[in-house]
């Protein structure tokens, strides 16, 4: 049996977010469909607030609601360090940790040959802009421990180091609380590589 017109142009728009499909967009719009109006419509002027008002930092390219984020605003960051990350969504979970006091430049994407992704496709001439403006003293690079990740970090480290400003990797190896015959050749390598002394 075929939805009703205006429930099923939500499920088609539900199924094309992201980690939706058909089922979870069943739940979801059944769940819009049951809550009250008030619900309703705060979850819709979220959106539409969310789609008015947020820009991308100036500075950064951080998701912001002013000219700069509230990173690049504060005057508590050492803006001597720099944490190169792939998309915005990348800094939160280093925010979250509480050990990176630095600032943040966000690429827009990562280098993928494959999908015709090349450096002008993403922000490493502002990166570089920054780098020959302010006075930085480190770049740590946080792009994803995948091939794209991998080759965007050597590509940058190739053209930073030049500069003298000191590149750094994020280290990548075991898990807290994993066990060590449940890692993988690739994780327990870098884990060795990354070791450090106590």
């Amino acid at each position: 049996m075929q939805a009703a017109p205006a429930i099923q142009k939500l499920l088609d728009e539900l199924e094309r977010l992201p980690g939706v499909g058909p089922k979870s967009a069943q739940r979801i719009a059944y769940w819009i469909l049951n809550a009250d109006k008030a619900t309703a419509m705060r979850l819709a002027e979220a959106i539409a607030e969310v789609k008015d008002k947020i820009r991308f930092c100036g500075q950064c390219f951080n998701y912001a609601e002013d000219d700069l984020c509230e990173i690049c605003a504060s005057t508590r960051r050492d803006r001597s360090i720099i944490c190169v990350v792939s998309e915005p969504r990348d800094i939160p979970p280093i925010e979250r940790t509480g050990v990176f006091s630095g600032v943040y430049h966000v690429l827009g994407g990562a280098l993928s040959p494959m999908e015709g992704v090349g450096p002008e496709d993403l922000r490493v001439a502002e990166l570089l802009g920054r780098l020959a403006s302010e006075d930085v003293a480190e770049v740590v690079l946080a792009t994803n421990p995948n091939i794209e990740g991998e080759t965007t970090a050597a590509y940058l480290a190739r053209l930073i180091k030049p500069i003298g400003v000191t590149v750094t990797r994020l280290a990548s190896g075991l898990p807290v609380g994993g066990d060590l015959e449940f890692a993988d050749e690739v994780t327990l390598g870098r884990a060795l590589e990354a070791r450090r002394p106590l």
